[in-house]
């Protein structure tokens, strides 16, 4: 099969174009700027930015699947003019649009746990209108909802230590808010099966890793890994909120009053659909296993 990867430089993308390369199928890497990033061997790579449609469409052509990855990031305040409503709401239209144009007969979009039109953040909001869009898509379609993920060029580690700092440190609520952290490297055999498999056609999978932790569960392991230890003192959520509104434009801090809502969701499955993929969670990489912190 052909299979165009939107989005398939980044940190998910590059791992899931080498898991298609690798069952023999004919992968090409969309990104704004291929030329940043090195694409596995044998995949091809080319460049366009889905808020601009005329620079995308072109590379939909000959496609027989297409896997929608492109987010911006729901742990760090948007930059460079971008936003949610362009990116996930227009983005994923303008894909849709080009998957039609060309007679695509798969698409695989990428969502987020908790995605709905309706919800609390911008990303959540954006997320499920951009659901919407692709289940109203004249093609095939698959919707994969994954917690966070994890893995070497992910964000989520790097992110709590940025929000944090070692041996003592404050996190809002007391870090109570609960991930369901997934490696990399068993997502993207299950988004490859999502682009390949007729007969998961209409479904839409949630996603999430072996354990659930809690923000300051990860941040003890991050720090945990550098030999060091951490004391956790909890700030109140309205003050955390307060204190990230006024800072959110300073570009050393991470997160804005968006993100900081996103610190009073949960981020688990109610089920863990990665039976649906004939995996067993016991058998998927912990956090712990990947900072090398098991036995």
């Amino acid at each position: 099969m052909n299979v165009l990867v939107v989005g398939g430089t980044g940190f998910i993308g590059q791992n899931l174009c080498v898991e298609l390369h690798d069952r023999g199928h004919d992968v090409t890497a969309l990104s704004r700027d291929p030329g940043d990033a090195e694409s596995p061997d044998g995949v091809d790579a080319v460049a366009g930015d889905v808020t601009a449609y005329d620079s995308i469409e072109g590379a939909f052509e000959g496609q027989d699947a297409v896997v929608n990855l492109v987010a911006l990031s729901p742990l760090f305040q948007p930059s460079g003019g971008a936003s949610h409503e362009s990116v996930h709401l227009g983005g994923t239209q303008n894909v849709v649009d080009a998957a039609e144009e060309y007679g695509v007969d798969r698409l695989v979009q990428m969502s987020a746990l908790g995605a709905d039109p309706d919800g609390s953040t911008a990303y959540l909001r954006t997320k499920g209108q951009a659901e919407q869009v692709v289940r109203d898509a004249p093609m095939d379609w698959v919707i994969v909802r994954p917690s966070v993920v994890f893995g070497d060029g992910g964000e989520f580690v790097g992110f709590t230590k940025a929000l944090t700092t070692p041996y003592v440190t404050g996190l809002p609520g007391g870090g109570k808010t609960r991930f369901q952290p997934i490696w990399v490297g068993d997502l993207a055999p299950m988004l490859a099966d999502c682009a390949l498999d007729e007969d998961r056609a209409g479904e839409i999978y949630e996603i999430g890793g072996p354990e659930v932790l809690t923000l300051a569960d990860v941040t003890r392991l991050a720090y945990r890994a550098e030999g060091k230890s951490v004391q956790i003192l909890p700030v109140p959520m309205a003050l955390a909120k307060i204190g990230l509104t006024a800072a959110g434009p300073l570009p050393f801090v991470p997160m804005g009053p968006d993100q900081a809502r996103s610190l009073r969701i949960d981020n688990t499955v109610v089920e863990n659909d990665v039976t649906a993929f004939g995996v067993d969670p016991d058998d998927l990489t912990t956090l712990s296993e990947y900072l090398g912190l098991s036995g």
